[in-house]
């Protein structure tokens, strides 16, 4: 049995000093005396801002409504524009945000997956196709992972909702259940499951929320521009490195003691029989998946772009709107369907208000301020150092949050404004890293990301053994990221 936390749009009761707590740090912050150097409005913006980000972390309040309610009470204050009519353009600003879109009609991907039945499919064929021999079972997963990761941007849905349902009913056919036979093979499938959604979130704008939100975030502080197709070169030498060395890894150090899985290939093709030749929907969804990829990959890559169209013929939110449009005209899904993705619509505010609040911290001056002051015991140091000091900071610190879009939003700005300020670091790169290394994080803990609890609830994995192959795993990720995709980075024009 799993234990499942309730839905995050269902009320739950909050311990009062939970509450407390952020509204604490809002006061002291804004009794606090004004440093110098910086106006009073930007220290007062900075204390909402803190606020916000506590109440993320320790209230059961939705993340959107906490968004709302601080981008609704600085507006109100007027801290980040005098007039009032500049300062609600300011708080509705977000969105018009082309990164909340995307990640809004991945949403819808995701949805079109579930609704077709082509995710179930393809995870069943990779099963049939690869499962006769454990290792092998354990690619059928990582690729099948791999194949729904551009269009599917929660590593909850994705993993936890479509990759693990499949993956649960295996184990039982060898006798492994949670308790003492969960190490036959039920400890190494479910592990390789959780720590190849970890790579996969870091290859595809579009596969892990946060993505694009720090890009957003890149963007304002430092100006840095990423294409779908520039993103997904910049990691795909790691990524690939990853997705071969997961499987054999997790076999190694789970130790499985089925080593055939004959009855595994005989299941998964029950199932596909079960589920009959491939209905009109899965061809029109996996027609529409090949169109998005091919848009973005050349939409507005000059290299690539079709000659009659021309380079940058279609943004990839475009290509978003355009596919997600189509699934509604050739009734992949339904409009009803749409509207009742609480998930998609809840993400969509929550993402508008956290730009919004990123964007005041740099629109009152106070990124610009700490990086002048933070920066200054670090100037005496090799920008090399540096740069590997502030990416471990940003990956390693994650232990303590159980939320990685929360963490995106609350340390990545103090980073690259850290960078800004220290001389011969390349902050575009260093920006890079850190955003890569998002999705990588999640394996670390069982909090670290969405999808986590879930595999760390299924009985299968025991708590400590999950602490332990969490450290081993985020380290070759983290070594990885910087001996292989900080190398790429500088010397490939992948953000130049």
């Amino acid at each position: 049995m799993i234990t499942q936390s309730p839905p995050a749009d269902t009320p739950t009761r909050t311990p009062v000093v939970r509450w407390l707590a952020p509204l604490l740090v809002w006061l002291v912050l804004r009794l606090a005396p004004v440093p110098e150097g910086l106006a009073p409005a930007a220290w007062h913006y900075f204390a909402a801002f803190a606020a916000a980000i506590g109440a993320l972390m320790l209230t059961t309040l939705p993340g959107g409504a906490v968004g709302l309610v601080a981008v609704t009470f600085i507006a109100a204050m007027r801290y980040v524009h005098d007039d009032p009519a500049r300062s609600v353009a300011w708080a509705l600003g977000g969105f018009s945000d082309t990164t909340v879109w995307l990640t809004f009609g991945a949403f819808v991907f995701a949805l079109g997956y579930r609704k077709s039945g082509l995710g179930r499919r393809i995870a069943l064929l990779l099963v049939r196709r690869l499962g006769r021999r454990t290792l092998g079972l354990g690619y059928a997963i990582a690729l099948s992972d791999l194949a729904l990761a551009p269009g599917t941007p929660s590593n909850t849905a994705r993993s936890g909702g479509a990759i693990f349902p499949i993956v649960q009913q295996i184990p039982p056919l060898y006798g492994s259940t949670p308790g003492p036979t969960a190490g036959r093979i039920g400890s190494y499938l479910m592990w390789t499951a959780f720590a190849t959604t970890a790579v996969t979130s870091s290859m595809f704008i579009t596969a892990l929320v946060p993505n694009a939100a720090a890009l957003a975030l890149a963007a304002q502080v430092l100006g840095v521009d990423m294409s779908w197709s520039r993103f997904f070169l910049g990691f795909a030498p790691a990524g690939v490195l990853l997705l071969a060395v997961v499987p054999p890894l997790a076999y190694g150090l789970c130790r499985p003691s089925v080593s055939q899985s004959e009855a595994t290939v005989e299941w998964a093709t029950a199932e596909l029989r079960a589920m009959g030749p491939v209905s009109r929907a899965e061809w029109t969804m996996a027609t529409l998946v090949l169109v998005a990829i091919f848009l973005w990959v050349t939409g507005s890559n000059p290299r690539v772009a079709l000659p009659l169209l021309g380079a940058n013929f279609i943004h990839p939110t475009g290509v978003v709107l355009v596919v997600a449009s189509a699934m509604l005209l050739l009734r992949v899904i339904s409009w009803d369907d749409l509207m009742g993705e609480r998930e998609a619509w809840s993400v969509f505010l929550y993402f508008t208000t956290v730009l919004t609040l990123a964007d005041g911290l740099n629109r009152t001056g106070f990124i610009g301020w700490f990086a002048q002051g933070a920066a200054g015991p670090l100037r005496g140091i090799d920008p090399l150092w540096a740069t590997a000091a502030l990416v471990a900071l940003f990956f390693w610190c994650h232990y303590l949050f159980a939320s990685i879009t929360s963490h995106a939003l609350a340390v990545l700005p103090l980073v690259l404004a850290l960078a800004k300020g220290i001389p011969g670091v390349d902050a575009p790169v260093l920006a890079m890293l850190c955003i890569y290394s998002l999705g990588l994080m999640g394996v670390i803990s069982p909090y670290a990301t969405g999808c986590a609890p879930i595999y760390a609830g299924s009985g299968y994995i025991g708590r400590g053994q999950f602490w332990r192959l969490g450290a081993v795993f985020g380290a070759v990720y983290f070594l990885v990221l910087l001996g292989l995709v900080w190398p790429w980075l500088t010397t490939m024009p992948i953000i130049r």
